[in-house]
């Protein structure tokens, strides 16, 4: 049992929720009946931390190594991919719990009793008119509930708060007659009972989260989480360029186009702007006049209701692939691949393109090379904005594409399937034989143009001055290889690229079975130009 969270810990925390989150959408989904039926209060809460997750394992090591750090990061991914009120709310109690937390590297018990509270108080403070018997009583509940626990065992902080946002969760009813009248609890609080949940799970150190009680259900179809039916749009954009006087006028001109306004920051300089309304202009007018809107994604709530799905399968894999030897690889895997030339520049809608025209209503997308992240992440929100769940897995070497594919099982459910991929990619170490283009000065000396470079995980580790001969290019690719096992591994994957020396695979095998005997060997050919190896350890 944990007496601390640190990094792991909430990193697994997130990976948890995102499960839990992804059992239990369509049954909160369900149950939304406050203030009008709807049917996205699940959802919006998944993509919410689906993004959270997605940026915390996106982010460099040393970014997120410290129990504040990743909560900080956590809390950021959360609040630039929010979805709808319900994920503004979560977005604001993550920032809460990483403020507290922002020096900590491991949280004890009463760091996690005052985190809890001022992720509550900056939850309510996200709403405009916060209502009893919604999401924000069941937080500020187990918030207060954590805070009368003296003790320094933190699973009796979190113990106690997922009983007190259980109570507070049975009583919902008897605060909104509308809850009572279908029978059921608050969407939101549930959404917050599966995370409190969730975080328990992993301070008990247990494999699956605890299911919290059922209810009755009702299922009501819409497509509005909140507010009134007389707006007939949601308009949601990031914010930046701003200060917090601006994002004060720019809550009030919000309030006369509409209902559900939050405008929430970071308090890093990024604002999440959130309305109901039917002058969609005007509200991103008003974004304009304050910063520079990004990200802006509009909705019509009438187009969900009794609409058949226009999607005509679950879920696929899309890569976008340097090279024809690669993207081949990747197609014989069964993955969908957007092929760009070695030295071309990928185009944003191309990717678009494809990721539109699969008819998936889940996709999943391995950018192939580093220099394709910011083509996936664009593409990306603009499949979203359009009503596709897609998700994007950081992954800057081939290699790591090819591992997380490797774990793919369409079978699992879509949460599951991610969250495992994300692993497989974080977990696979790369290295990189390449011939410098430019006279350069690295962290272990100069180099100069035409030298071969051998990098391990993006740190250049030999140097082989001079031409780069098949006897200099097989001594670097065995010293990288010893390099990336000296931290352990049980594979390593090699992709032979365009120019390598005909024997590099024989020897580089040659060496492992006998420096290495325990470890397997694979390799491709990958025929890529601009890389003579590329190597991943898992």
């Amino acid at each position: 049992m944990l007496q601390a969270l640190d990094a792991a810990a909430i990193r697994r925390w997130a990976a948890v929720c995102v499960r839990s989150l992804d059992a239990q959408r369509q049954a909160i989904d369900g149950i939304n009946v406050f203030p009008v039926a709807d049917g996205d209060t699940g959802s919006n809460l998944l993509a919410t931390f689906r993004a959270a997750l997605e940026s915390l394992l996106r982010a460099p090591v040393d970014e997120r190594s410290e129990a504040g750090a990743a909560l900080s990061v956590l809390a950021k991914g959360a609040l630039a991919g929010a979805r709808g009120n319900s994920g503004v709310i979560v977005s604001q109690m993550l920032r809460g719990l990483a403020e507290t937390l922002r020096d900590v590297d491991e949280a004890r018990a009463q760091d996690v009793n005052k985190a809890l509270v001022r992720a509550a108080e900056l939850a309510c403070e996200a709403v405009a008119e916060p209502k009893a018997g919604t999401m924000l009583t069941v937080l500020t509940a187990s918030a207060a509930a954590a805070r009368r626990v003296r003790g320094d065992s933190l699973h009796e902080v979190m113990s106690v708060a997922v009983r007190a946002a259980a109570d507070a969760l049975a009583l919902t009813p008897q605060q909104l007659e509308v809850l009572a009248e279908n029978g059921v609890v608050d969407a939101g609080g549930r959404g917050v009972l599966v995370v409190l949940e969730s975080l328990v799970t992993v301070v008990n150190e247990r494999d699956e989260p605890v299911v919290p009680f059922s209810v009755p259900i009702s299922s009501p179809v819409a497509a509005r989480e909140a507010g009134s039916t007389e707006f007939n749009y949601e308009v949601m954009y990031l914010l930046d360029g701003t200060t917090e006087e601006k994002t004060g006028r720019l809550r009030d001109v919000l309030g006369q186009l509409g209902d559900c306004v939050s405008v929430v920051g970071d308090g890093a300089g990024l604002w999440t702007v959130h309305v109901h309304c039917n002058d969609i202009g005007a509200a991103i007018e008003a974004g304009v006049e304050t910063g520079r809107p990004h990200r802006i994604m509009v909705a019509r709530f009438a187009d969900a209701e009794g609409a058949p799905s226009r999607f005509g399968r679950q879920r696929v894999v899309v890569i976008p692939a340097r090279g024809a030897g690669i993207a081949h690889l990747f197609r014989t895997e069964g993955a969908l691949v957007l092929e760009i030339g070695d030295h071309d520049e990928p185009d944003v809608w191309d990717l678009l393109n494809l990721i539109t025209s699969t008819g998936a209503s889940h996709v999943t997308v391995l950018p192939g090379d580093e220099s394709l992240v910011g083509i996936a992440d664009e593409a990306a929100t603009r499949a979203v904005a359009g009503g596709q769940d897609v998700v994007v897995i950081p992954c800057v070497s081939p290699v790591q594409a090819m591992a997380a594919l490797a774990v793919h099982d369409s079978a699992r459910r879509a949460g599951d399937d991610v969250v495992a991929m994300a692993e497989a990619s974080a977990a696979t170490r790369r290295g990189e034989l390449v011939v410098a283009d430019a006279d350069a000065i690295t962290w272990i000396g100069p180099c100069e143009r035409g030298d071969l470079l051998g990098f391990a995980d993006g740190d250049v580790m030999r140097i082989e001055h001079g031409p780069p001969t098949d006897e200099k290019v097989i001594a670097a690719a065995c010293a990288v290889v010893d390099r990336m096992l000296a931290a352990g591994g049980e594979l390593v994957t090699a992709l032979i690229g365009h120019g390598a020396p005909d024997d590099l695979e024989d020897a580089v095998e040659k060496h492992i079975r006998f420096d290495h005997p325990a470890v397997e060997f694979v390799a491709y050919r990958g025929g890529q130009r601009d890389t003579l190896l590329i190597l991943g350890v898992e």
